[in-house]
C-alpha cells in the first residue's frame, strides 16, 4: 500500500514538472513572438473601380475660333481682296458687294433730313416771331398753337428721317465685308461677279490660336465624362506618335431621339495638331466592381464580423458587412476597405487589435 502511494506521489511531481517546463517554453515563445511580431499571411482586397479598354472615337481637328462670313444685303460680289490661305488681321476689308439701291437710299435719306431741318428751323423762327406778336395782342392764341404744332410735327419727321438715314448707312456698310478677328482664310465659297443673297456664306475664317475636335459618343458613355476631364488624342496619320492630351470643354446631353450620338467637344493643346487632321479620341469607361476578401480573413465575434487589415506592420480590426459568399471569397459592402488593402487570412486566431505582425 505504501509503495502505491509513493508511486502516485512521484507521478504527481512529474506532472507538475512537465507543466512547469511547458509553461516556461510557452512563456519564452510568447516573449519572442511579441518582440518579432505575430507571423501571419495576408491577401489583397479586390474590387473597387476598374478601368476598361479605352474606346476610340474619330473626329477632325478644327480651329477653336472660326466663322462663316456672310453679307447682310444682296448684290454682286464686286471685289475680293484676299486669296485662299491668306492671313488677315481683325478689321481688314475682305470683300465688297455692289447693290445699286444702297447708295441712292442713303443719299435720299440724307437729303430728306436736310429738307426737314430747313423747314424746322423756319418753323422755329416763325413761332418765335408769333410769340412776340401774341404778347402784343396781334396774333391770336389759336394761330400760335397751330404754328407750334407744325414745328413739333417737323421735329418728329426729322427724327424719323434720321433713323432712316442710320438704316441706309448701315446697309451700305454691310456691303463691305471685314474680318471679325485675326486668322486665316480657309475657304472661298463665292467667286467674283457672282450674285450673293443676304445671309449666303461667302468665306470661312479660322484663328490659329486654338484647336479642338468634336466626337460623337453613345449616351451610356456620358456618365464616364465630365467637363475638365483629360483624354488621350491620337493622330491617325502617324500611329507611332505619342497621344496628345485633350480636355473636355463641352458635353451635349439633352436629346429625345433614341440611339442618337451625343457631341463631345475636346480642346487640344496649342501647336499640337493641325486643322483638318483626322484624330481619334480615347474614352475609358470606368465600372464599379464588388469589394471581396478571402473567406478565411473574416472573423466573427460578439461585436459582429471584421477583418484584420495590416498597415505599417500593425494589424487593425476593421468591421465589415457581408453581402454574400462567392466561392472562397466574401463580398462585402463598401466601407472602410478599399481595393489593394492587405488583410490577414492565416493567423487570425493569434491576433488582437494593434498587434505587430510579420508577413510570411
Amino acid at each position: 500500500m505504501s509503495l502505491i502511494k509513493r508511486d502516485a506521489r512521484f507521478t504527481l511531481v512529474g506532472l507538475v514538472l512537465v507543466a512547469l517546463m511547458l509553461s516556461g517554453c510557452r512563456g519564452g515563445t510568447n516573449d519572442s513572438s511579441a518582440h518579432a511580431g505575430v507571423s501571419v499571411r495576408v491577401a489583397e482586397v479586390t474590387g473597387g473601380q476598374i478601368e476598361e479598354i479605352p474606346l476610340r472615337f474619330s473626329g477632325i481637328v478644327r480651329a477653336a475660333q472660326r466663322a462663316t462670313l456672310t453679307f447682310q444685303v444682296s448684290g454682286t460680289l464686286r471685289e475680293r481682296a484676299i486669296e485662299l490661305g491668306q492671313n488677315v488681321e481683325a478689321g481688314d476689308v475682305l470683300a465688297r458687294l455692289y447693290n445699286p439701291a444702297l447708295e441712292p437710299a442713303r443719299d435720299s435719306a440724307l437729303a430728306r433730313i436736310e429738307e426737314l431741318r430747313t423747314q424746322f428751323d423756319q418753323a422755329q423762327r416763325e413761332w418765335e416771331r408769333s410769340s412776340r406778336l401774341h404778347q402784343r395782342g396781334v396774333v391770336s392764341e389759336q394761330n400760335l398753337e397751330q404754328i407750334a404744332a407744325r414745328r413739333d410735327s417737323l421735329r418728329a419727321s426729322m427724327a424719323t428721317a434720321e433713323a432712316s438715314l442710320a438704316e441706309a448707312t448701315r446697309l451700305l456698310e454691310e456691303s463691305v465685308l471685314k474680318a471679325p478677328f485675326s486668322g486665316q482664310i480657309e475657304a472661298l465659297l463665292v467667286e467674283r461677279d457672282e450674285f450673293v443673297s443676304a445671309g449666303q456664306p461667302v468665306m470661312r475664317l479660322s484663328s490659329p490660336l486654338g484647336r479642338e475636335v468634336e466626337v460623337r459618343v453613345p449616351a451610356h458613355l456620358l456618365s464616364h465624362l465630365r467637363v475638365g476631364q483629360e483624354l488621350p488624342v491620337w493622330s491617325v496619320q502617324d500611329r507611332n506618335r505619342s497621344p496628345e492630351t485633350g480636355t473636355v470643354i463641352e458635353i451635349a446631353r439633352g436629346s429625345s431621339i433614341r440611339g442618337e450620338l451625343h457631341p463631345v467637344l475636346v480642346s487640344l493643346p496649342a501647336h499640337s495638331l493641325g486643322s483638318g487632321e483626322p484624330v481619334e479620341v480615347g474614352i475609358t469607361p470606368v465600372r464599379s466592381s464588388a469589394i471581396t476578401v478571402p473567406l478565411l480573413a473574416v472573423v466573427r465575434n460578439d461585436s459582429g464580423t471584421s477583418v484584420f487589415r495590416v498597415q505599417d506592420g500593425v494589424a487593425r480590426r476593421v468591421p465589415v458587412d457581408i453581402d454574400r459568399v462567392i466561392g472562397e471569397r466574401v463580398m462585402v459592402y463598401p466601407g472602410h476597405l478599399v481595393a489593394g488593402d492587405q488583410v490577414v487570412y492565416a493567423g487570425t486566431t493569434r491576433l488582437v487589435d494593434g498587434d505587430a505582425v510579420e508577413i510570411r
